[in-house]
């Protein structure tokens, strides 16, 4: 009776399948959610999809930045045929190196008196990086509007809530 009941479970229950090795041929049993990959070839083949991927992106924003280049290249060159002799200047989009190096300041030093403050750096919130002696806003004649932020945040957290007029009977 007791096996009439066992036969009877095991052809209402799931049977598991068995275990199919890995697709790329390691050894190691793959799994369904993994395409049939161990979790190891699984995650390599994802790390190179990926890498791949990024790689394409990149040479498409490269061949598109180059056209664009080619673009202002080719109108600077019909201005300046059509001007006589004389070059029309390029904007300074068109030099994003100059920009580049204006951006990246050594930040191991104070702005005001150029001592080396290494990690103790203070960053105050116009940006730049002082000495404890210079890190108080009046003290480097910050820039930074104090006021105005502490304003916008009030008034972003305390919304202005208008109720409805009462009626008077």
């Amino acid at each position: 009776m007791g096996s009439d009941a066992n036969k009877m479970n095991d052809a209402t229950s799931f049977q598991p399948s068995e275990p199919a090795p890995c697709a790329n041929g390691c050894g190691f049993f793959g799994a369904a959610a993994t395409n049939g990959y161990c979790s190891k070839c699984f995650r390599d083949i994802r790390i190179h999809e990926e890498q791949a991927a990024s790689a394409k992106a990149a040479v498409d924003k490269l061949v598109n930045n180059n056209n664009n280049n080619n673009v202002v290249n080719f109108h600077q060159t019909l201005n300046t045929s059509a001007s006589g002799s004389e070059p029309v200047p390029v904007s300074a989009a068109a030099t994003p190196a100059a920009a580049v190096e204006e951006i990246q300041k050594p930040s191991n030093r104070c702005l005001t008196c150029n001592k080396k403050v290494g990690v103790m750096g203070f960053k105050c919130k116009c940006g730049d990086v002082f000495c404890g002696s210079h890190r108080y806003p009046e003290k480097h004649d910050c820039e930074f509007d104090f006021k105005k932020t502490g304003r916008d945040a009030i008034a972003k957290a305390n919304p202005v809530i208008k109720a409805e007029k009462v009626d008077r009977i």
